[in-house]
């Protein structure tokens, strides 16, 4: 097997990483250099996630092979979570997207890739760049049309040492474009400062959002804060009501008051309504848009419903039912449909044909303790939040449940914070 001795960044992205017997360890995530006053960048290391979602460097001079679709390292990889350094940059995180300047007065361009080769004395040095020039002169044709682009070397161009007043985040995301909310919100999470927002800005409405929801409540008011007013109330819009609502509460009475107005009134009038609740609540837990059915919906039906790919595996074990209106707070409260039920009877039936009439349910101002031992006690991922009129409010779900419970640094395992120092190289 003959191994790679240059390697453009951006294609390694996502590549396996084995130990020597063969087994994976984890899978590439970016790449560590060293920007230098003098010579080329050198690059020290992987990041490498390894299972439990967990951020880790693996130090190039471990690396064996670097080959088509894998990367071998000499032996076992330090668990240590990754802290970057400050004199080192992310290749995939702060380098790509960056506005370089050629030496000799050519113009700008955006660097879209970075290679770095292996020397004879073992380091890995940063020695190309694919770029794309940027237009002189912006036009309206110069809008449409993408410039062209080109390989050079490291030391034909200026400005990747230090970074531009304004970043692009198109290949970074490319890179990331597979990536699930919770693991981007990783990526964010670690990138921190001016790139973390110009990041979350490059993200669309949807995509945001569901990173939001998994951020800790500083980034989430960071990057909150940080957007046009217009579009930060797009963003709540797009989150669940009672994640927008959690992250409201989060920033002074004015900047939440101000983005409530801009908000659709619809969209509004729910995170209203949760604001209204304290925090550790059934009603500061809950959401309002589980999945609301009438007794005549048939079984068919709801089961489509619960297939939604926005709603979360704990929401999507019952089905509430409840007499018209069908939003929160709606008619009746009913029962609920529970999904193992659905999948015993016809399709042609009712769900009010299977109803829990007995499930537990909870009124707003249930502690968080009193929602915790019910959700333990029966087993359930879920449950009804009523009026005194026993009308539904809301639902509340164990991963809410479990979101209040955890401390605030739960993402870092303790594991992490005992394990050893990592050898760097």
């Amino acid at each position: 097997m003959s191994t790679t001795t240059r390697v453009f960044v951006a294609r390694l992205a996502g590549t396996p990483v084995f130990d020597p017997i063969g087994d994976q360890v984890g899978r590439v995530r970016d790449v560590v250099v060293l920007l230098r006053a003098k010579g080329a960048p050198r690059a020290v290391g992987l990041v490498v996630e390894v299972p439990g979602r967990r951020r880790v460097f693996l130090p190039l001079t471990r690396v064996t092979t670097i080959d088509s679709g894998q990367v071998i390292s000499t032996g076992l990889v330090n668990l240590r979570r990754f802290e970057q350094r400050a004199t080192e940059r992310m290749v995939l995180g702060e380098l790509l997207d960056r506005t370089v300047t050629f030496v000799d007065g050519s113009g700008d361009a955006t660097v879209e890739d970075v290679s770095i080769e292996k020397q004879r004395t073992g380091d890995w040095l940063v020695d190309q760049l694919f770029v794309r020039r940027r237009p002189a002169r912006v036009t309206t044709l110069s809008l449409r049309r993408r410039g062209p682009t080109l390989t050079v070397s490291v030391d034909a161009v200026t400005g990747l040492a230090s970074p531009t007043e304004v970043q692009g985040a198109a290949r970074l995301l490319e890179a990331y474009v597979d990536m699930r909310p919770a693991d981007l919100a990783d990526v964010l999470h670690e990138l921190g400062g001016t790139r973390q927002l110009e990041v979350a800005t490059a993200l669309d409405d949807e995509r945001l959002a569901d990173v939001l929801e998994e951020l800790p409540s500083d980034d989430q008011v960071a990057i909150l804060s940080g957007l046009d007013r217009g579009r930060a109330a797009d963003v709540l819009e797009a989150m669940q009501p009672d994640d927008a609502a959690d992250l409201l509460h989060e920033l002074t009475d004015e900047q939440s008051a101000q983005l409530l107005e801009l908000m659709e009134p619809e969209e509004a009038r729910d995170v209203r309504r949760l604001l209204e609740y304290e925090d550790y609540t059934a009603g500061g837990l809950m959401t309002t848009e589980p999945v609301i059915l009438g007794p005549e919906t048939t079984i068919a039906t709801a089961l489509a419903q619960i297939r939604r790919q926005d709603l979360t595996p704990a929401l999507a074990s019952m089905v509430f039912v409840s007499r018209p209106p069908l939003e929160t707070p709606t008619g009746r409260f009913l029962g609920v449909a529970h999904f193992q039920r659905l999948l015993r009877e016809p399709p042609h039936a009712s769900v009010g044909s299977v109803l829990d009439t007995d499930t537990e349910w909870l009124t707003p101002d249930a502690t968080l303790g009193r929602v915790t031992r019910l959700l333990a006690a029966y087993n359930l991922l879920a449950m009804p939040v009523l009026d005194p009129e026993k009308r539904l409010l809301g639902a509340v779900s164990v991963d809410d449940v479990l979101d209040h419970m955890l401390p605030e640094d739960w993402r870092e395992s303790h594991d992490e914070r005992l394990s050893e120092e990592a050898n760097r190289g």
